[in-house]
């Protein structure tokens, strides 16, 4: 099936930070990962998301050189992410962030100053002190939300231009991970991060990434900029007397399509004018995800900006 493919905002040949050419990734019988192709520019705030076991912790683990491709290839700056020299230029923090519950924060941002030759030790003090967290506190007595500080003191004291987030806030309290939100948001435009996060939060995600990858059923549904894959899409509601699609939907992509009573409620992508008896809105960026989410047969969609020209990755 081929990806449809809407216009890109900026340069779609700018650098790219993560660059996926026929990926996939097969444990035992089954694909966990398939097929997968795009690229993620340089300096975007990049939301990973899908149902479990989708594919996305693959997608990472990958990245991050935890697991090894079956298939295709993966580049990091255009670096193979299997060549060293990838290693320095990411970061990679994982829903568990495991850190040695003995040692004090003080040594732990000192292992890190020890293991990484670029260690930034300012700036990681600097994010452990604003919490305020205590230097000289084990970390086994931090509380979620000092711990998750510390992780992020960790990655960013590394200075990666790259940083892999799997589900980094999912056990902090609303108002703990709106304070890491922050400063996620704040140290990665400092210094122009460009983050993957994987996350289950859909309107976490609308306030803070502008670049999308959706996974479901380990291949990418949909990949591009936030503010062109919305658009892209109409909410539309109308009469459906027999319960079924009008006539009127043929010329549409419909990602989505609901009965209610003598009512439908239909997601779609428009291929020209919309039925002049429709009501139509657009959507919310919550709304398009979730019916992707349900709808993992429909055509995949790319901006120009994550896609991939190469011989067997095919254009709109």
């Amino acid at each position: 099936m081929t990806p449809a493919d809407i216009t890109e905002a900026g340069d779609p040949l700018s650098a790219a930070a993560l660059e996926a050419r026929g990926l996939g990734k097969r444990y035992g019988r089954g694909w966990a990962l398939r097929d997968c192709s795009f690229r993620l520019p340089a300096g975007r705030i990049c939301g990973l998301v899908g149902p479990n076991g989708a594919g996305k912790s693959t997608l990472l683990g990958l990245a991050a050189r935890l697991v090894a491709p079956t298939e295709g290839e993966l580049r990091v700056f255009g670096v193979p992410v299997d060549d060293p020299a990838a290693m320095p230029r990411y970061a990679f923090l994982s829903q568990d962030k495991p850190l040695f519950k003995r040692f004090t924060v003080a040594e732990t941002l000192r292992m890190g100053a020890e293991l990484n030759p670029g260690w930034d030790m300012a700036a990681a003090e600097r994010i452990v002190r604003a919490g305020p967290v205590p230097m000289d506190a084990r970390v086994g007595t931090l509380s979620g939300g000092q711990r998750t500080r510390v992780a992020f003191a960790l990655a960013f004291g590394k200075r990666p231009d790259l940083l892999l987030l799997d589900e980094p806030m999912a056990d902090l309290d609303p108002v703990a991970r709106d304070e890491m939100s922050s400063l996620l948001l704040s140290e990665a435009v400092e210094r122009g991060t460009t983050v993957v996060m994987s996350s289950h939060m859909l309107a976490e995600l609308e306030d803070m990434c502008d670049f999308l990858l959706v996974i479901a059923d380990g291949r990418l549904r949909m990949a591009g900029d936030t503010d062109e894959l919305v658009p892209a899409h109409a909410l539309v509601t109308g009469l459906a007397p027999d319960g079924k699609p009008p006539a009127d939907l043929s010329p549409h992509t419909v990602v989505e399509f609901r009965v209610s009573g003598r009512q439908f409620r239909a997601l779609l992508r428009p291929h020209g004018p919309l039925a002049p008896d429709w009501e139509v809105s657009e959507p919310s960026l919550e709304e398009v995800l979730l019916a992707h989410l349900r709808s993992p047969g429909t055509e995949p969609l790319f901006t120009r900006a994550a896609r991939i020209e190469a011989e067997g990755i095919h254009a709109a």
